[in-house]
């Protein structure tokens, strides 16, 4: 019996190359299935193939529709389209028609045996006859790997005809689906085996396989809740995801390049299947952060300034001074800070933009420099200053303007006694970006405000 790839049969193709992806929604998308899912894209767009999505949610009790959509959604977000979309809880008439075929073939049986949930019951389990025997089968990745099946023994593949289990549905979703290539973790190689048993029952082409390397902690353990987040979910407020998709590319692979920000269409030119390594490829935080930050380097002021607004409290966009203007003016500061978007709600919440949109406030001993202490010489300094900005042309007030026009000054009298009190009558903040910078950024009119008000708080 010859079943036709309703995914090919639909396009009119014949694609050479097929993979999919099939994760069961039984939890949120882990970083580790999103990386599988990529490695799975790139390596059919790179053959001019199909790229697959199958829910697996035959496990009805662990299955949630929430998981299934927090699925979607994430390939959504890493803008990896797929070409065909599948579930199983769908297809329970097209197992049943499989194991009729073992059974009726005598490659299965039928046989009742005491439940496991309650051993005073009995259940139907079909089971496969084992023919005791080595399989071996090539990996794209770890070479010719051998099995002795014997162990195994009949194994089961559904509870009834209507009830099929996860080896049995795998081996008819990839046949029917055409699936070329099942490119998956290195957990699932014990999988093969039995999965391969199935297809050679079944009169089944046997696909091509690749494992890939788990992804690991720093602790070289396996990736879990207890490092932190490994939900994908847990990456969209504060990555872009561009920088997503580069990371975890170079999780396990590398295209023997010493370029390491690659744009999508370069990673599909150069994904190679057999550079994928065989260890287990360590989630660095601190290094997607690195490839975050390039990311957010490239962002354009216009999608950059969307991204800020989008992550400020509304606290601060309710102080005095608050307006887009001053905001775009401070966005080549705040890119600098960050190197997450999340970490614009932490400047925010820690107080350290607040000085852009509002006039700080503070005791006037804040403005002795950790050297100074006589007050009445910082007011001497703060009027000097206000006397030299005063005298610019306030076209003309720029980052470079202001600094020529108070360093010889600032050098003369000490710069540390000079620019200390400068930097905190402007900001309030004891760590803030360079005060002719932030002076450019609030004007003439504001800087000299502050530098008054700082004036006048020394008695």
């Amino acid at each position: 019996m010859k079943f036709s790839n309703p995914f090919q049969k639909k396009s009119g193709t014949e694609a050479k190359v097929v993979t999919r992806i099939a994760p069961s929604p039984t939890g949120p998308l882990h970083v580790g299935t999103a990386r599988s899912a990529l490695f799975n894209y790139l390596f059919a767009k790179h053959h001019g193939g199909l790229f697959l999505l199958r829910i697996e949610d035959t496990d009805r009790k662990r299955s949630k529709k929430e998981f299934e959509q927090d699925i979607i959604e994430g390939l959504a977000w890493l803008q990896l389209p797929y070409d065909g979309f599948e579930k199983q809880s769908l297809r329970t008439d097209i197992y049943t028609t499989y194991i009729d075929r073992l059974i009726d073939s005598n490659k299965a049986y039928s046989s009742k045996e005491a439940s496991k949930e309650d051993p005073t019951k009995t259940a139907e389990l079909i089971r496969l006859k084992n023919p005791n025997k080595d399989i071996t089968f090539h990996d794209l990745i770890r070479g010719d790997i051998t099995f002795n099946t014997a162990e195994l023994g009949d194994f089961v593949i559904a509870k009834s005809r209507s009830e099929p289990l996860y080896h049995l549905t795998v081996v008819v979703d990839d046949f029917e689906m055409g699936v070329s290539h099942i490119i998956r973790g290195e957990d699932h190689i014990s999988n093969t085996p039995r999965q391969i048993l199935i297809q050679e029952a079944l009169g089944i082409e046997r696909p091509s396989y690749a494992h890939l390397p788990l992804i690991l902690a720093e602790d070289r353990s396996k990736l879990s809740k207890r490092h932190g987040a490994v939900s994908l979910s847990a990456f969209k407020s504060g990555y872009l995801p561009d920088a997503m998709i580069n990371y975890l590319a170079f999780l396990g692979w590398n295209p023997g390049t010493k370029e390491e920000i690659l744009t999508r269409d370069e990673l599909i030119k150069l994904f190679d299947i057999s550079d994928v390594q065989k260890g287990g490829a360590i989630f660095d935080i601190v290094k997607l952060k690195a490839v975050n930050k390039k990311y957010i380097n490239r962002l354009d002021r216009e999608a950059l300034q969307e991204r800020v607004i989008s992550k400020l409290p509304t606290r601060v966009k309710q102080l005095e001074h608050f307006s887009e203007e001053i905001l775009n003016s401070a966005l080549p500061l705040i890119r600098e800070r960050i190197k997450t978007f999340d970490d614009i709600t932490a400047l925010a919440e820690n107080g350290e933009l607040d000085f852009y949109f509002a006039r700080p406030n503070y005791e006037a001993s804040r403005l002795l420099s950790k050297d100074a202490h006589d007050l009445g010489q910082v007011k001497v300094y703060l009027e000097t200053l206000h006397s030299i900005l005063g005298s610019l042309d306030a076209g003309a007030f720029s980052e470079d303007s202001i600094k020529a026009a108070v360093w010889d000054f600032a050098t003369k009298e000490g710069r540390g006694l000079v620019l200390w009190p400068m930097r905190y009558a402007l900001t309030g903040l004891a760590k803030s970006p360079d005060p002719f910078i932030i002076s450019e950024i609030l004007g003439k009119d504001e800087t000299l405000a502050r530098l008054s008000a700082a004036s006048a708080k020394i008695k």
